[in-house]
């Protein structure tokens, strides 16, 4: 990437974080990657996948060639952006791109450019300008509408940027790069009463400390330490009352796992659980767990592709563990083989972490993420891997 390309993408980036869409509200952000596309001149582009998802098509030679996807993610989160001061800060009271995905789209839409003016590749490649990956689901709405029917791909690539990770450096996962995310729901129902008669009620409040407690021992001792998984409890509500014996308690909590089968005893044990305790005390419970991603695990070819193709433009580093963080890009992966790699977004320290409020997406490293992608793009369209 030229310093022109990259002072052009990097006006591309600012603009995106001064306008966040939230996740399913991405209609303007979606609006202005069309119009950059058709800037470029492409003119196979295809709104309203998934909802707000954009996909646009770029072919070179007779059609017989291969085929490979590209994606970024284009929301934002409900989040209030503490700085300021920044010039492209957020206009959005309560909204800011606080995970990276406006330097993602940015990305995404330079590599369209560098493949536009790059003569040395022929065949497909499928941009995917994806909405709805805060926990909306967009993956699996642009899967259910068609995506890899209608815009098909052998292979789909794409990338996170990582606070901590030197900047511009590519990491790429053996397998498991995110975890696998679910979130569940237990609402315990009885009888209550005066405070003052315990006897005559079913006190569900007591049913909600039970199961905190026993839920504590689900990775503990239910899980192999080696395959481990995370369970955390995060909304506890019961009562109206100070006099009374509460009649309702609710639990809520997040679980997250890197292998099939530990998500698999998760779910088993968190249900036993809020059943077992509910026969105990004489409840009813409403349990509800739902998995909303699934473990982002790299398929072997393309990841040993991703890694040739990211050493032409950054340095590379294979030595790297997963994080139990999830990704919507997981159900491309169920579909069709693809990897994904992090991008070093430079230090977290002051709260540069992702989805804090002080977050910044560095601009200094969209060369690296652009030139991923049309790298990776060519690889793959080369038959390599």
């Amino acid at each position: 990437m030229d310093s022109a390309l990259h002072a052009r993408v990097a006006s591309w980036r600012r603009h995106l974080h001064a306008n966040p869409g939230l996740t399913l509200h991405e209609q303007e952000t979606a609006a202005f990657v069309v119009e950059k596309l058709k800037e470029m001149g492409v003119t196979e582009i295809t709104p309203g996948v998934g909802g707000h998802g954009v996909v646009a098509t770029l072919r070179r030679g007779d059609g017989s060639n291969r085929s490979v996807g590209l994606r970024a993610d284009m929301d934002a989160l409900p989040i209030q952006e503490i700085n300021q001061e920044l010039p492209w800060a957020s206009k959005n009271p309560g909204v800011m791109h606080a995970c990276g995905h406006d330097g993602h789209t940015a990305a995404l839409l330079g590599a369209t450019q560098m493949l536009l003016n790059d003569p040395d590749w022929t065949g497909t490649v499928q941009l995917v300008f994806q909405p709805a990956e805060e926990g909306g689901g967009g993956a699996r709405k642009m899967i259910a509408e068609g995506l890899f029917q209608r815009f098909p791909m052998e292979r789909i690539f794409g990338w996170h940027n990582w606070p901590g990770l030197p900047a511009g450096t590519i990491a790429v996962h053996d397998e498991a790069v995110m975890a696998a995310g679910a979130r569940f729901e237990m609402r315990f129902t009885g009888h209550g009463g005066h405070a003052a008669l315990p006897h005559l009620t079913h006190d569900a409040m007591l049913g909600l400390g039970h199961a905190i407690v026993a839920l504590q021992s689900v990775v503990a001792r239910g899980l192999d330490p080696l395959r481990s998984g995370v369970v955390s409890l995060t909304i506890a509500k019961a009562g109206e009352a100070q006099n009374q014996i509460t009649e309702w308690a609710e639990l809520k909590g997040t679980a997250r796992w890197l292998y099939d089968d530990v998500g698999q005893v998760i779910e088993r044990r968190i249900g036993e659980i809020a059943h077992g305790v509910a026969a105990a005390f004489n409840l009813q419970v409403d349990f509800q767990f739902r998995q909303g991603v699934a473990v982002t695990a790299n398929h072997p070819a393309e990841r040993d592709l991703a890694a040739v193709a990211g050493a032409l433009v950054a340095p590379v580093t294979r030595d790297i563990q997963p994080a139990m963080t999830g990704e919507d890009f997981s159900w491309y992966l169920k579909e069709v083989p693809g990897a994904f790699v992090w991008i070093g977004n430079g230090p977290a320290e002051g709260g540069r972490e992702l989805h804090n409020a002080n977050y910044d997406f560095n601009d200094e490293v969209l060369p690296s993420a652009s030139g991923f992608l049309a790298s990776v793009a060519k690889k793959a369209l080369a038959g390599e891997g």
